[in-house]
C-alpha cells in the first residue's frame, strides 16, 4: 500500500511540474533571437491578406541544440507552415539550461512593399 501511495505521490510531482513549464514558456534571450530571425529571413514566399500577421512560436531546444518547434499559434495557415518548415530541427548555438525547457516568441511578419 504504501509502493501505491508513494508512486501517486511521485505522479502528481511530477505532474505539476510538468505542467508549471508548459505554463511558464521563458522569453528567448536575445541572441537566440537574434540567430531564429536570420533562419527565417527576409523573404515571405506567401501573398499576405493583410499588412503584416503575428504569431506566437512555443519551441525548445534539444541536446544536439536543434530548435523543436511545439506550436504556433496564428491564424494564417501560411505562416504556420513556413515558420514550422524554417525553424524545425535547425542548429542554434544556444545550449538548453535545463532539460524541457520551453520558449515562446512572439513574431510579426511584414508584408514587404
Amino acid at each position: 500500500m504504501k509502493k501505491v501511495q508513494l508512486l501517486v505521490i511521485a505522479f502528481a510531482f511530477f505532474a505539476l511540474q510538468a505542467s508549471a513549464a508548459i505554463t511558464n514558456p521563458v522569453k528567448p534571450k536575445q541572441q537566440l533571437r537574434s540567430e531564429i530571425v536570420q533562419i527565417i529571413g527576409t523573404n515571405c514566399p506567401y501573398e499576405l491578406d493583410q499588412k503584416e500577421c503575428t504569431a506566437e512560436v512555443l519551441f525548445t531546444i534539444n541536446s544536439k541544440s536543434e530548435l523543436i518547434v511545439l506550436t504556433v499559434n496564428t491564424e494564417n495557415k501560411n505562416a504556420e507552415s513556413f515558420i514550422k518548415n524554417k525553424l524545425n530541427y535547425k542548429k542554434v548555438s544556444h545550449k538548453p539550461t535545463k532539460e524541457g525547457e520551453l520558449f515562446l516568441l512572439p513574431m510579426r511578419i511584414v508584408k514587404g512593399s
